[in-house]
């Protein structure tokens, strides 16, 4: 039980101090005027400003509270490196146990894990946390056992207790890490890109570590390997193969010794992108789907094209030679000998057979498109004629042969079965809307894929690979149509995008193609297939370990299925022949940039408040009580602050003295003055 004299006044506090002046004022001109029996006035005076101030006795019943002292246990992925995890078992244990032991304590214990989203060790903010939880006056301390790599100093609260950091780790540590300073998100498709790449050695590195191996990896195939330099920066040179994702692994093998090997590989995602569409257009008669041609792709400011028209046949008689059947000289040796191979598509539009190309250069074009280059052809009544260039060598390559018939009746273009699962024709929506078109050559698939029909369902765009190229055939002359708007119209700017892009072979437009998109840690998986089924994709994760992710059909054609892994790294997906790589989350986290232990990070908060940072390598230290503001820890010992926090159970507050005896006290000074001035 504790005693406090407090005053709680009868009259407000202001009104107080008025009579208090007052009472000054009249004893001042007491003094002045000599009156007799001032004294015991003034007596009675401040015996009633006492009593009306109203002092009390307050009793207060305690009850003492425990010391609270907070156990902050780092479990983030750098704890688990080495031997760690059986110090911070063993440190625990003891603790505890030295704890249990201290009179008049409660621990409190934190748990810090991996944070989301790559985010590192968070132990102020779980600090934070805890506090917010328990009163700042019965914290007796803060003991954090940790590497010391810390990721959230910024968020330090004020600590009403010392902070004690007991490190894991040994002297003899050391790691490796790879570190990708400079990195575009893009590059374009066949030229250099620069990478900035530094291998680093931590800790306390043994000997004849100069040198190491780099393995360098595009989209999971076999890695180069290359010898460089340790601790130094270097710029890599890398082209990348294709256009969309290509992913790149840089992988350092792990040296003996190392803590980890989680960061000696980089994983980057860079998009290839093309730098310009060069387009040879070669178009025989004037018509009105030329102009249509060469509007569409001049609109692009990413396509360089060269447009050349035949204005005059040869065998118009008016002495003109061949070689001038153009207002400039038609270069054929050189487009289509020197080159065409600086081309990435080739249009014939309405091109017939005109003793201008011979057959020697068509068949160039036609080992153009074995070799990996693109050949559209837009088909007139001409192609169905002898003078067609299906009767040519370019016919090897063509998906079909010409019936020579030619249908002139209208007709709704539609998207064929297969045109429905093939990602060139599969969302161009509202086909029963379309506008006519009022021709088509009759033609004989030989190979290849229908994607649109025309009069009763005749082939009317067929798609085809030829070796390593690609080649598409439209039977008709009347595209230019919908781009008129007639009898409303039709997607013909997107379906013309959509053929070029294919024949580009952009990855989205792949008709069989796995692939996979990387949400945090989960992943979305995405199957195209002209078939009708596929099965599970077999998904080896970065730790060797295999599962199946089972897909569900989302629309034709299109199947997907989701996988979600704690795992960080690259992932290896396979189905069907098609394989594909993805990486889920970065390859080396935060939490491996730096993996040798340290009390650098977190030492401003220790000393803020004179803690100590020892480290359990040399065994656990003792714990001693110490006052407020002395030092918290010295060799082999850490302090905790006993708090003395107390809970008051019950307030009895009862009058210094009684009122009646104020008032007799202040009553007999006052007739004692009074006898005193009757008796001068």
């Amino acid at each position: 039980m504790t005693q406090t004299i407090l005053f709680d006044p009868l009259v407000p506090w202001p009104v107080l101090i008025a009579l208090a002046v007052l009472t000054a004022l009249a004893l001042a001109l007491a003094l002045w005027r000599r009156l007799s029996g001032w004294g015991l006035r003034t007596l009675a005076a401040l015996v009633l400003l006492a009593a009306l101030s109203g002092p009390v006795i307050q009793r207060e019943d305690r009850s003492p509270l425990s010391d609270i002292v907070i156990v902050v246990e780092d479990r983030s992925a750098s704890q688990a490196l080495s031997d760690r995890p059986a110090q911070m078992t063993e440190a625990l244990q003891e603790l505890e146990t030295r704890l249990a032991a201290r009179p008049n304590t409660e621990v409190r214990r934190v748990t810090v894990a991996d944070s989301a989203e790559d985010g590192g060790t968070q132990v102020m903010g779980a600090i934070t946390r805890a506090l917010a939880d328990e009163p700042s006056a019965r914290v007796a301390g803060i003991i954090a056992l940790s590497d010391g790599q810390v990721h959230d100093m910024e968020r330090t609260p004020d600590l009403p207790a010392p902070l004690h950091l007991l490190m894991t780790g040994r002297t003899g540590d050391w790691d490796r890490r790879l570190i990708v300073r400079n990195a575009p998100s893009f590059g374009i498709i066949g030229e250099p890109i620069t990478l900035t790449l530094r291998v680093e050695d931590q800790g306390a590195v043994p000997e004849g570590q100069q040198v190491t191996e780099l393995q360098i990896a595009v989209d999971g195939g076999t890695p180069q390997s290359f010898r460089l330099p340790v601790g130094v920066d270097f710029d890599l040179p890398l082209t990348l193969p294709h256009g969309g994702r290509n992913v790149v692994e840089f992988r350092v093998p792990e040296a003996e010794g190392e803590l980890t090997a989680r960061n000696n590989a980089a994983l980057l995602q860079i998009n290839g992108v093309r730098d310009r569409l060069r387009v040879l257009l070669v178009s025989g008669a004037p018509h009105p789907g030329g102009r249509t041609w060469r509007n569409l792709l001049k609109s692009d400011s990413a396509v360089d094209l060269v447009h050349f028209t035949i204005l005059r046949p040869p065998e118009k008689q008016d002495g003109v030679p061949v070689e001038e059947l153009s207002l400039i000289a038609f270069p054929t040796r050189e487009l289509f000998l020197e080159k065409i191979e600086d081309f990435d598509l080739i249009i014939f539009d309405r091109y017939k057979r005109r003793g201008i190309l011979p057959a020697v250069y068509l068949d160039n074009v036609a080992n153009y498109v074995r070799g990996g280059g693109a050949v559209l052809v837009a088909a007139g009544p001409d192609f169905a004629s002898a003078d067609s260039i299906f009767r040519t060598p370019l016919a090897s390559v063509l998906p079909a042969r010409p019936s020579a018939r030619v249908l002139e009746e209208p007709y709704r273009p539609a998207i064929s079965a297969l045109g429905l699962r093939h990602p060139v024709t599969a969302e161009l929506t509202g086909a029963a809307d379309w506008g006519r078109w009022m021709r088509q050559v009759e033609l004989e698939p030989t190979s290849g894929t229908v994607l649109m029909e025309g009069v009763e369902e005749r082939p009317l765009l067929l798609l085809d690979r030829v070796g390593e190229g690609r080649v598409a055939l439209l039977a008709s002359d009347h595209a230019w149509l919908w781009s008129r708007d007639y009898e409303g119209g039709g997607p013909q700017l997107e379906l013309l995008r959509r053929l070029a892009h294919w024949m580009m072979k952009e990855p989205e437009l792949e008709e069989e193609v796995l692939s996979a998109e990387a949400t945090g840690q989960r992943m979305r998986i995405q199957r195209r297939t002209l078939g009708d089924t596929v099965g599970s994709v077999q998904l080896v994760a970065p730790d060797g370990s295999e599962a199946e992710v089972p897909l569900r059909e989302t629309r034709p054609g299109l199947w997907e299925g989701l996988y979600e892994s704690d795992q960080i790294g690259l992932y290896h997906l396979s189905e069907g022949g098609q394989k594909a790589v993805i990486g889920l989350g970065p390859a080396a986290p935060r939490e491996f940039e730096q993996t040798i232990a340290t009390e650098e990070l977190m030492r401003p908060a220790i000393a803020a408040l004179r803690g100590g940072a020892m480290a359990l390598e040399a065994g656990m230290p003792a714990l001693r009580d110490i006052r407020e503001g002395r030092p918290a820890s010295g060799r082999g010992w850490i302090g905790l602050t006993p708090r003395g926090a107390y809970e008051t159970t019950a307030v009895i507050q009862t009058p210094l003295l009684p009122a009646w005896l104020m008032l007799v006290l202040a009553a007999s000074l006052l007739i004692w003055a009074w006898l005193r001035e009757g008796q001068n």
